[in-house]
């Protein structure tokens, strides 16, 4: 690089300072405004997660259901959204992030009122199938759109909004178990499941007043589109006219070679071949990364606690359905107040430091939870303190989980993909997110009744121990980068020349 081109970077580098240190004054409202439409479709996984809980102990006893079929009907919707991850990558890449939102909203509704409506097993089965697929688009496509139109500056609060929506949708479900209860075993539940239409009416409804990703839009070809967008969700036409220049810049580079000149045809072909069977070692790096911390989201057996939280303190000691309501109230409580700490200060500190606390805090709580659970399984009279110990450490867990892993996971698996790989890479990483959900969901009754609740504490907290170490070695920083910077930390330090691509990336 000689002295002009030097200078040229020196002083690009230093127009890019000047708009990210604008945009720390404030949040652009209309950008405000979509994330929050966007993340608005994780309400639906957040309520089932929590309705669900409550629901299921009033289908056991009014269906007769065996507790494997228990963890088949919780655990499927899990395992059926990986089909919705999978596709909704395409998908997004073929029709666009916005139809792609309204379809995952659609799709839930189906499933919503099927489950409402079943008179049997099966059909409620094939409720949670159909939801699930749709709780899958939703799960990839919210964190993306958002962090499409997000600037770097912010990007980490308003990609972390669907984690805030998911567990305000776990709250809203403990609420709506709480307030039902009392009704008819044969109505209860069903109005618990079927009353999750109503938000995903609303989403469908209130995805109207978003607009398209400017980044997709730019794929495409469609740059003065992309313009109009990037114009509304910053704050200056200059800010916009510079995020378009970027994007424009990384699309032609990242795509030139896929679509020849015209970017209008390219529709996600030849994606899956890059990020299975031919990666460079950069996409490698970004694959280990993304798959890494979705696995071990769920691994941490995270969901599988919300859903059976009822059954382990019914295990503890209290009996009554309303009181184990409760005590989920307390646990949605707690993970919404953290979960909203974390969001607001994710841009601050960092997606590293935040993440390493929550898994850590994860690992002690799990271990405390194991020995609240060993000792009440040994104990004749369930001492009201041990139950005591065993609330905390529950909340405590989910407490650190909407810390660090909750909203970082999708703030995380959204940001490290390069674009023409981000839909469908992204979809790939919350798949695995998925099935492992599914796995833990279907198998954690039956593992705890060979090892107990309490073993079964102990194994998820030596889980987020490796979990910890992985995210340490792996995991770089993202902080105010641009999401076409985030690409060379994944790059070999020492570019060679077989590497012109990676070298042409840095030097934007």
């Amino acid at each position: 690089m000689d002295a002009n081109e030097m200078e040229s970077q020196q002083q690009k580098a230093a127009g890019e300072d000047d708009f990210r240190l604008t945009s720390t004054a404030g949040l652009n409202k209309f950008t405000l405004l979509c994330a929050l439409l966007a993340s608005t479709n994780s309400i639906l996984l957040g309520y089932d997660i929590g309705v669900m809980s409550g629901a299921v102990l009033f289908i056991k006893e009014n269906l007769k259901i065996t507790s494997v079929q228990v963890e088949i009907l919780v655990g499927s919707l899990n395992v059926l959204s990986l089909v919705g991850s999978l596709a909704s990558g395409k998908t997004s890449d073929y029709i666009g992030r916005r139809y792609t939102i309204v379809l995952a909203a659609a799709t839930f509704l189906v499933g919503a009122l099927l489950m409402g409506f079943a008179p049997s097993f099966p059909l409620l089965l094939a409720g949670r199938i159909v939801a699930g697929i749709g709780v899958g688009y939703s799960l990839m496509i919210a964190p993306l759109y958002t962090a499409e139109i997000s600037p770097a500056m912010k990007r980490g609060f308003l990609t972390a909004l669907p984690e805030v929506f998911i567990v305000s949708g776990i709250l809203l479900g403990y609420i709506v178990n709480f307030s039902l209860s009392g009704l008819p075993q044969n109505l209860n539940w069903r109005l618990m499941l079927g009353l999750a239409a109503v938000p995903a009416i609303a989403i469908g409804i209130g995805v109207t007043a978003m607009p398209e990703s400017p980044r997709w839009l730019v794929m495409k070809g469609r740059t003065h589109e992309a313009k109009r967008v990037l114009i509304k969700v910053s704050d200056t036409v200059q800010e916009a006219e510079f995020r378009l220049s970027e994007i424009t810049k990384a699309a032609a580079m990242d795509l030139g070679e896929a679509t020849s000149s015209n970017h209008s045809d390219w529709s996600g072909q030849g994606v899956w071949k890059e990020l299975l069977l031919n990666p460079s070692k950069p996409v490698c790096r970004i694959i280990i990364a993304a798959i890494g911390i979705n696995f071990f989201m769920q691994a941490s057996g995270n969901d599988a606690v919300i859903y059976y939280c009822p059954e382990v303190f019914k295990d503890a000691g209290i009996q009554d359905k309303r009181q184990l309501f409760g005590v989920n109230v307390i646990m949605g409580v707690a993970k919404a107040t953290f979960v909203l700490i974390s969001a607001v200060y994710l841009d601050r500190f960092g997606r590293r430091p935040l993440l390493l606390l929550g898994s850590i805090g994860m690992a002690l709580s799990l271990a405390v939870l194991g020995m609240g659970s060993k000792f009440l399984q040994h104990s004749e009279t369930k001492p009201l303190w041990a139950i005591i110990v065993c609330i905390i450490a529950v909340c405590a867990d989910v407490s650190f989980f909407s810390i660090g892993l909750g909203p970082i996971t999708w703030v995380y698996s959204s940001e490290i993909f390069p674009l023409r790989l981000r839909a469908q890479g992204t979809g790939l990483a919350i798949s695995v997110n998925r099935l492992v959900s599914g796995v833990m969901s279907m198998t954690f009754l039956t593992i705890s009744e060979k090892i107990t609740f309490g073993g079964m504490f102990f194994v998820l907290s030596g889980i987020m121990v490796v979990a910890t170490l992985f995210f340490y070695f792996f995991l770089p920083e993202t902080k105010n980068k641009s999401l076409e910077e985030v690409w060379a930390l994944f790059e070999d330090k020492d570019t060679t020349g077989d590497d012109q691509r990676g070298m042409q990336m840095r030097e934007m």
